[in-house]
């Protein structure tokens, strides 16, 4: 038995489109985390960006389970004495909802070159449009 290894000239990338209306955050994050990180094909090497492009639209319209909306917090520290904010989950999906989506996502992918890679083949938006038709993108069925 021999183990093909693909080559990155080999790679074939394709383009899903997700709507995230009504879908769950960690379920929908972990769903696109495995696109990105290419684990859905025969073909994927741990070490190669083997993923395709996923584009996310309705981002604004995600849901959560809980008190999350309350509870959830993000942290941001300005590297000043007392520069650390915080801001709930609620107050950021009203502000910057493609902000909830990405950082979920980015928490799933490694933490290395490959996964910035991987990561900049994420396009996320808060509405219903997105500028990506020229790459005729297929729904995905989470």
């Amino acid at each position: 038995m021999k183990t093909h290894v693909v080559k990155a000239g080999d790679i074939q990338r394709e383009w899903f489109v997700v709507d995230a209306q009504g879908e769950n955050l960690g379920r929908l994050a972990t769903r696109i985390a495995h696109i990105l990180r290419g684990k859905h094909k025969p073909t994927f090497t741990p070490g190669l960006d083997v993923g395709d492009f996923v584009i996310v639209i309705n981002a604004g319209q995600v849901s959560v389970t809980g008190n999350k909306m309350q509870d959830k917090k993000y942290y941001s520290y300005s590297q000043y004495p007392g520069g650390l904010s915080e801001k709930t989950l609620e107050t950021v999906l009203a502000r910057h909802p493609e902000r909830v989506v990405e950082h979920a996502v980015r928490g799933m992918l490694p933490k290395n070159k490959l996964g910035r890679a991987m990561f900049k083949k994420l396009k996320v938006y808060a509405g219903g449009t997105h500028p990506h038709q020229a790459q005729q993108p297929k729904p995905l069925d989470l």
